[in-house]
């Protein structure tokens, strides 16, 4: 049996409708999914005991999917079962990103379930190699997002964010902890005259199972809004939300959208 650990948007519902079974749902508290019935809410404070119950339920597999913020944690609030796993807790709330997630994973793998990815439960989540949309890139495109590869790699060593922007080699904005609408807001009222690549990618060594980049319309508005010629993800590394009515808003707006190949 199959539960997924949900925070907010629209993944979740999407993972969701290409289950052939009904998963149970466990959505942290203060993180709701658009469009799925949550079985319970849960808080960090009683993680213990929301591991006891699924394993009670018969469940064996486990999927982290959707938006969460590190949550407040309240000491007093720390159940009998949570009890043994706060220095875990601890690390993870100090530790980076990609740490966290780890420490997260360790958690439920400790307690036998197994973790599965998002996009392994539903592969057409992750676009193939090419540019579907009527705009294509320039070679000016192709070398911003060559230098994109290299920025975000270049992010990973400080544990920062999955996406930059890039123009005539030259980095705009990277990508923090408001996430990817903030940093292309922040572009809206740039002084030149527009142009340059959102560039997404996962972390090079990020545990691939949780926290896959991901993209859908919104993405897209933004990018025009910040003056944007294209987006270019990194195949197999960037999740999807409803390609074509992603794919119909770039054509509609006049942007290209183009899976790149993983570089080596």
């Amino acid at each position: 049996m199959l539960a997924l650990i949900v925070g907010s948007g629209g993944l979740p519902a999407e993972v969701v409708a290409r289950l052939p079974n009904a998963p149970l749902v466990f959505a942290l508290e203060g993180f709701t999914p658009d469009g799925v019935q949550v079985d319970r809410s849960f808080r960090l404070e009683t993680l213990g005991t929301l591991i006891a119950e699924i394993k009670d339920k018969g469940v064996t597999d486990v999927c982290f999917v959707g938006s969460i913020q590190r949550p407040p944690v309240d000491p007093s609030r720390i159940d009998a079962a949570t009890m043994p796993l706060v220095p875990i807790i601890q690390k993870a709330l100090m530790a980076g990103d990609d740490g966290a997630l780890r420490a997260v994973i360790e958690i439920f793998e400790h307690a036998g379930l197994h973790v599965r990815a998002a996009h392994e439960l539903a592969p057409d989540l992750l676009p193939e190699v090419g540019c579907p949309t009527k705009a294509q890139p320039s070679d000016t495109d192709h070398a911003d997002a060559s230098r994109g590869t290299e920025i975000v790699q270049c992010m990973c060593a400080a544990d920062v964010g999955q996406a930059c922007v890039v123009l005539r080699r030259q980095a705009l904005a990277i990508e923090g902890v408001f996430g990817t609408d903030w940093m292309l807001q922040s572009l809206t009222q740039r002084p030149d005259a527009g142009g340059g690549v959102l560039f997404k990618a996962p972390k090079p060594d990020q545990d691939r199972r949780v926290d896959l980049p991901t993209i859908g319309a919104g993405t897209v508005t933004a990018a025009v809004a910040a003056g944007l010629a294209g987006i270019v993800i990194e195949q197999g590394g960037v999740i999807v939300l409803d390609w074509d009515h992603v794919v119909g808003e770039c054509d509609r707006l006049g942007l290209f959208l183009w899976v790149r190949e993983r570089a080596v």
